[in-house]
């Protein structure tokens, strides 16, 4: 892998709150804001650490870092429409309102707005990787009770698959199921760190108990992973982060044997895909009892929090950015297709609370309010 002979560039336009102490800062690859706007894409990322939902979105050649707060944030799931974002108790969805885009600052730039619509108290069943599949179902990696969920108006969450070595359904989080990877709008493969039954019996063996699981038949299709994370099927291809070696690697449907394809300065967590590049989260992980005793703690290498960009036909690095300071853990990567400039509302009543959206049959109705009736 080799670096691309570009320049860093402080990432002037990070914006900050007057009570972020550190603050936000970042550096990136003057490829990556001109790589996005040839995407015409952006990417949403969450990080539980520093609280944020973030949008990294390319303006002018440089690279705009937006965000918004959120209670420790981990799963995400969105499109052009929705935006569903998992925290402790809660799976908040939002929406995009495009009327609403036009009016958001920088006039004429913002071409999606996110909106809440509804949330969805859960518990705290430590969500982790979600993603939508077909008819828009969201499925949700429910950490803490060693299973795949799912959503309804009833009940806290409604489980649908778990391990076959799960005994049964109790908040213990006893394999740490974590990584979710859909095939044709349904689940097909899950990430564990360990293959055990007993509350947190995974944490004996984290260095090299992971394992990948096929989820239609229940087989364990790949062992000895290294805190494996975000499974995705693509190009042909089974992809796996081993986040305790801070690699991409590959998984042999045949021979059940993984192997590294590239190694980045950094704890991986979170993947997308866009053709032939993987847009990999990075984060610095701590020095603490979780992250103890992996390989990528045990090492004196830098770690790093921020996004790499592979080519995958090639292994070349294409471009990163990297933050410093407060935001030290990605958790999620997603990225927005078609979307440039994307922004969310979540602590903005006034607009919240004079936006609406109506179902196509009764806009005909809908008649221009008189500003002179209203306070």
């Amino acid at each position: 892998m080799t670096t691309p002979s570009v320049y860093l560039i402080p990432d002037s336009a990070l914006e900050t709150e007057a009570d972020a102490l550190p603050p936000l800062r970042s550096v990136h690859t003057e490829s990556f804001p001109f790589l996005l706007a040839e995407l015409q894409a952006s990417i949403a990322l969450t990080t539980y650490q520093a609280g944020k939902l973030v949008f990294l979105r390319p303006q002018d050649g440089r690279l705009n870092t937006h965000f918004r707060a959120f209670d420790s944030p981990m799963g995400l799931a969105a499109n052009h429409q929705i935006l569903s974002i998992g925290t402790p108790g809660h799976v908040y969805h939002y929406r995009n309102m495009p009327a609403v885009a036009q009016k958001r600052e920088p006039i004429g730039y913002v071409d999606a707005c996110y909106l809440p619509r509804d949330s969805h108290t859960t518990g705290d069943i430590l969500v982790h990787e979600m993603a939508y599949g077909q008819n828009d179902e969201l499925w949700v990696v429910n950490t803490r009770f060693s299973c795949l969920c799912t959503l309804d108006n009833i009940n806290s969450f409604v489980p649908r698959w778990k391990p076959g070595f799960i005994t049964g359904y109790s908040p213990n989080d006893r394999c740490h199921l974590n990584g979710l990877g859909m095939v044709d709008g349904k689940p097909k493969y899950v990430t564990a760190l360990g293959e055990s039954n007993t509350p947190t019996g995974w944490r004996a063996n984290k260095k090299d108990g992971g394992i990948l699981i096929d989820v239609p038949s229940g087989e364990i299709i790949a062992r000895n992973l290294s805190m494996p994370h975000s499974p995705r099927w693509h190009n042909g291809k089974l992809w796996v982060l081993e986040s305790g070696k801070g690699t991409l690697s590959i998984v042999d449907l045949k021979t059940c044997k993984h192997e590294a394809f590239a190694t980045v300065p950094g704890f991986t967590r979170g993947l997308d895909f866009w053709g032939p590049l993987a847009f990999i989260g990075l984060s610095q992980v701590r020095e603490t009892a979780e992250f103890s005793g992996i390989p990528i703690t045990e090492k004196n290498i830098e770690r790093n929090s921020g996004i790499w960009i592979i080519n995958i036909e090639t292994g070349q690095l294409v471009a990163f950015v990297k933050f410093e300071d407060a935001l030290q853990e990605i958790f999620a990567v997603q990225i927005l297709q078609g979307i440039v400039c994307p922004d969310l509302v979540n602590d903005e009543p006034e607009i919240i609370h004079s936006s609406y959206e109506l179902p196509d049959h009764a806009m005909k109705y809908v008649e221009k309010a008189n500003p002179a009736t209203y306070p």
